[in-house]
């Protein structure tokens, strides 16, 4: 499987998502398979850290 390039719009919605508890799986079907790497990348700030989170998240996301 191709894991994804990650994008900052990507990664400000990650980063809500994971503050509301949603699952690292919820978030990789979302993306289409991203790499559950890639999103611990984003929350360690490794990748995008200076980009905030989302107001809101898309409206067809996955919640708790």
């Amino acid at each position: 499987m191709h894991d994804c390039k990650v994008t900052p719009a990507m990664a400000s919605v990650i980063k809500l998502a994971r503050s509301l508890g949603v699952p690292y799986s919820w978030i990789s079907g979302y993306y289409q398979g991203l790499n559950f790497g890639r999103i611990a990348d984003v929350m360690k700030g490794r990748m995008f850290p200076n980009i905030p989170p989302a107001q809101t998240l898309p409206l067809d996301f996955p919640t708790i």
